[in-house]
């Protein structure tokens, strides 16, 4: 007998390469006596304790997938996909290994169990994927191998298995075939060992049934036998000794064993789909509950959910019980774990119960009072918006309330100074202690913050738009309430929240009442505000109302064009000057009041006021924060200035969507104001160093276009500014109108307006105006004398305007002329310095200042050598000639002005010239001294 028949050593490379058939395993039982022999001894050192097992490529190949698998479901429980990861590859290999197998044993098609683990690790990487805060909070190891992973899989089941899992998803809950005949249960494994088909089926019978006494099953060569017990199979797998080569043979097939084990397999599938049915069942009769509840083991209680009880069935319904109950309900609120939703319910619930018993109204309203402020207090953060349904039975509850008030009149008075000891509720007159103009404040605040917990661009916030109406009726109801028996601070602040509601609103009816075509009698929002206002003027005794109602008023005429009333009553509040001290919500108001007083100047070609009111919002760039219409982004330096809590006060102070002023309008306002400003300016003063900067945010979008290699067309309203800014500079007026009003620029602007042909036509005649004045600044100096209706044919306009124009420049010195009456003419006077002059005066200021430094550095070197000749007795005239000189110079500048300083000091140094330069330097009321200060910056470069 050979080693090979002896043994068992090469019985597992002969396994895989034999992969024609299954190889059934067989058990040696002898009945010979127990001996060891050589072959025993050499061959069972390692493996004589253990089952000998013989195992199909079938069953070696799938139990590598088994084994992967079973490590991709741990990695997916703790979501560690870079194990994932590695296993899936490992997964796609051993698949692919198996391959030739499945083709043999399954006719090619794919197994069920490796299809549910691709479709669960689809599903897992689909809902993680989705799952963007999650994702942001994986470490980076981790997410990099989320985004392979979804990757590969996406790739390797587009290209392979498509239709294989678009029909496993059809039918999920059918059970794998594939993995029954293998392994029974997973978890049925000794020792982490995978579990071979033969070796299942010899234990489980045996845990199964019970040994049958009739022996029917007890062939020697039936390897599934019940008879023998599992001791004895043990003992004698450990004591075999000799293997024959009987152990390799394919034995005969038993035809009634086969048709056992087709009625077993047949049996368990039945049983399966009654335990599936069985499960169904008690869902759809319980709901969605989890397995666990349906086992009937164990069910989750709700600790918070502790309800109070209501009355005993026996119990007699009185006022006093009914308080009693109520205060039983609200001692609970507050505390930690009152469920809020179910005191909202039983306070419900206890108003039914006392409107059954007809216990009056008194003992209604102060249920009320207190389901009103059980929903204000049902959002556990104060500073999140109500939900829509919250809100709906909030806004409906306060409506019940003031109808309720309202119909009892003069029976009822409410009030927080009625003290709960002196309350009564069973007779009238009834005291109950609660303030409904407090809950009508604090509805209108939630009505505000459920606006700013909308998405502005969705339907929802429409939806809830909606609702302001019935808010305004709640209001106009509160007022009636108030006005009976309400005090003067009372009045005040219910008209104050329904000016709240008004100012901001634009009326056609106002502007149809300035021109006469409303009818008499009818009252517009105009008189309503002013009714508002005039009486919080008179009798409101605090600051903030008051201040707040000035502030709407403005608004409200701004938006309405009544520039001067607007204007007036702006400047006789002096609001300018205390509006720092008040509270940031009232600053905010102040700020858009402004805006729109900046915007209805410039409506009324009121250009330099306009410019004034927006220059503090715009100067900055921080026009959004400081209107209330967002936050700007921090940059990574920034985020020390601004904290997350003072970010969330900052979000709660915003403004809701629909109130928002258009800040690209803003924008464009401020630039254009500032360009009909600014051109003319720097005309007039192109040579003068003491220039000063009106606008810097202009200045800043010049300075950008003028480092621009390229300039293009103009684009966006900033880039059209600026090509009209150039354009006018060159006194071609035609253009810069164009580059300002033009299809793009009325699409994003200018149709914003109401009535937005006449802010063009202002538009047009400004820009006509200001280009005459600017050709007057650049080339006065060119001409003799210019002829007023060549002017007016040069820029389009009436011979009476240019008139009108020339004269104020002459009047205000800007320009150095004289009127001709008879024939129309402007004579210039040929006083000031030319631009070669004007340039030749620069370079003397910057000489003079060289030599000045110079002779301080020669002074601080010691005193020895020829510093010391006695030039101070030469310098004497040297003073008083230049002492002369700059008074000439100081002279001049303080009679002609700005415009004539250059002039001025021009004729100072001509008088007084022969001085020397040291006494330009000694004197300090000399014009060289108060020239040289132009140019300190070369002073401090030569130091």
């Amino acid at each position: 007998m050979s080693k090979f028949f002896g043994g068992n050593s090469d019985s597992e490379s002969s396994s895989d390469s034999d992969s024609s058939s299954d190889e059934e395993v067989q058990e040696v039982k002898s009945n010979k006596p127990k001996r060891l022999t050589a072959a025993a001894i050499l061959f069972s050192d390692d493996e004589g304790d253990d089952k000998r097992v013989v195992r199909s490529a079938k069953e070696k190949r799938y139990e590598a997938l088994y084994t992967i698998i079973k490590t991709i479901r741990n990695s997916k429980k703790i979501k560690d996909f870079n194990k994932m990861l590695t296993s899936y590859e490992e997964l796609l290999k051993a698949f692919d290994k198996a391959k030739p197998v499945i083709a043999k044993e399954e006719g090619g098609v794919t197994p069920r169990f490796f299809l549910r683990i691709l479709v669960e690790m689809e599903d897992l990487i689909n809902e993680t994927w989705e799952d963007s805060v999650g994702r942001k909070n994986m470490s980076k190891v981790n997410g990099k191998s989320l985004g392979a992973l979804r990757q590969k899989l996406r790739k390797y089941l587009r290209e392979n298995h498509d239709d294989d899992i678009a029909k496993f998803r059809e039918n999920p809950e059918a059970d794998d075939d594939d993995a029954e005949e293998v392994v029974e249960d997973e978890g049925s494994e000794d020792d982490g060992e995978f579990r071979a088909k033969s070796e299942e089926k010899e234990i489980a019978p045996r845990k199964a049934k019970k040994t049958s006494p009739d022996g029917e099953d007890d062939d020697s060569d039936d390897w599934m036998s019940d008879s023998e017990s599992e001791e004895s199979s043990d003992e004698e797998l450990q004591t075999t000794s000799v293997y024959t080569r009987d152990m390799f043979l394919k034995k005969s097939v038993d035809p009634e064993k086969e048709a056992k084990k087709i009625e077993k397999k047949e049996e368990k599938a039945r049983e399966r789909e009654m335990r599936k049915k069985e499960r169904e069942q008690i869902k759809a009769a319980d709901g969605d509950s989890d397995d666990e509840a349906n086992d009937g083991s164990w069910e989750v209680v709700d600790r918070t959910a502790t309800k109070v009880a209501m009355f005993a069935k026996d119990a007699e319904i009185t006022t006093d019980l009914v308080i009693k109950k109520l205060a039983e309900i609200m001692a609970a609120r507050g505390k930690k774990k009152t469920n809020r939703k179910e005191q909202i319910e039983l306070l419900n619930e206890l108003a039914n119960i006392g409107q059954e018993h007809e216990l009056g109204p008194g003992i209604h309203m102060k249920i009320k009072f207190a389901i009103i402020a059980a929903l204000f207090d049902y959002n556990p953060k104060l500073s999140d918006a109500m939900k829509p349904d919250s809100w709906e039975k909030c806004m409906n509850g306060v409506d019940e309330l003031l109808d309720l008030l309202e119909e009892q009149g003069d029976n009822v008075t409410s009030g927080e100074h009625i003290l709960e000891e002196s309350e009564q509720l069973d007779v009238p007159p009834f005291k109950v202690r609660g303030c409904f103009l407090t809950a009508v404040e604090r509805l209108d605040e939630e009505f505000v913050k459920v606006l700013k917990g909308c998405d502005a661009h969705s339907n929802e916030y429409v939806d809830r738009l909606k609702d302001e109406p019935k808010v305004v009726e709640i209001l106009e109801k509160a007022d009636k309430l108030v006005q009976k028996g309400g005090s003067a601070s009372e009045i005040c602040r219910v008209y104050l929240k329904r000016i709240e509601h008004i100012y901001f609103k634009f009326d056609t009816e106002v502007l149809d009442q300035k021109k006469g075509l409303l009818e008499a009698g009818k009252e517009t929002s105009q008189d309503v505000m002013d009714k508002f206002c005039k009486y919080i003027y008179s009798k409101d005794s605090t600051d903030r109302l008051r201040t707040r109602a000035i502030l709407c008023h403005i608004y409200h005429h701004a938006i309405h064009d009544s520039w001067y009333a607007a204007r007036d009553l702006m400047l006789m509040s002096h609001l300018q000057d205390s509006v720092h001290h008040s509270d940031p919500v009232t600053q905010i108001l102040y700020n858009r009041t402004m805006v729109q007083l900046g915007l209805c100047g410039f409506r009324h070609a009121a250009i330099k006021d306009a410019h004034n009111a927006l220059l503090d919002i715009q100067l900055g760039g921080r026009s959004k924060e400081l209107i209330a219409q967002g936050l700007l982004p921090q940059r990574q330096h920034e985020r020390i200035l601004r904290s997350s809590e003072q970010e969330k006060i900052e979000k709660a102070r915003q403004m809701p969507f629909h109130m928002h002023i258009n800040l690209e309008l803003l924008e464009c306002v401020y630039l254009v104001s500032a360009m009909l400003i600014e051109i003319p300016y720097l005309s007039a003063h192109e040579y003068d160093a003491r220039r000063r900067m009106i606008s810097k945010s202009y200045y800043q979008q010049l300075r950008s276009s003028e480092r621009q290699a390229l300039v293009g067309p103009p684009e966006s309203m900033r880039e059209h500014v600026v090509a009209a800014s150039k354009a006018m500079r060159n006194g071609d007026w035609r253009k810069a109108r164009d580059f300002i009003i033009n299809e793009k620029m009325n699409g994003k602007v200018w149709d914003l307006f109401y009535d937005a042909d006449s802010v063009r036509a202002m538009l047009s005649r400004k820009i006509q105006e200001e280009s005459l004045r600017t050709y007057l600044f650049t080339y006065s100096n060119v001409y003799d004398s210019i002829s007023i209706p060549v002017l007016a044919e040069l820029f389009e306009l009436e011979v009476n305007n240019v008139h009108a124009l020339v004269s104020k420049m002459i009047i205000n010195e800007e320009l150095m002329a004289s009127m001709d009456q008879p024939t129309q003419c402007i004579v210039m006077h040929k006083s000031e310095p030319s631009r070669l002059q004007s340039i030749a005066l620069q370079l003397s200021d910057k000489v003079s200042q060289l030599v000045e430094n110079n002779e301080r550095l020669l002074e601080q070197r010691g005193q020895g050598g020829w510093q010391n000749r006695g030039w101070e007795n030469r310098g004497e005239g040297g003073n008083r000639g230049g002492g002369r000189g700059g008074g000439g110079g100081y002279q001049g500048n303080r009679d002609r002005g700005d415009r004539d300083e250059s002039g001025g000091g021009f004729r100072g140094r001509g008088r007084g010239g022969g001085g020397g330069y040291r006494g330009g330097r000694d004197n300090d009321r000399g014009g060289f001294r108060r020239d040289s200060e132009r140019a300190q910056t070369y002073g401090k470069a030569w130091n």
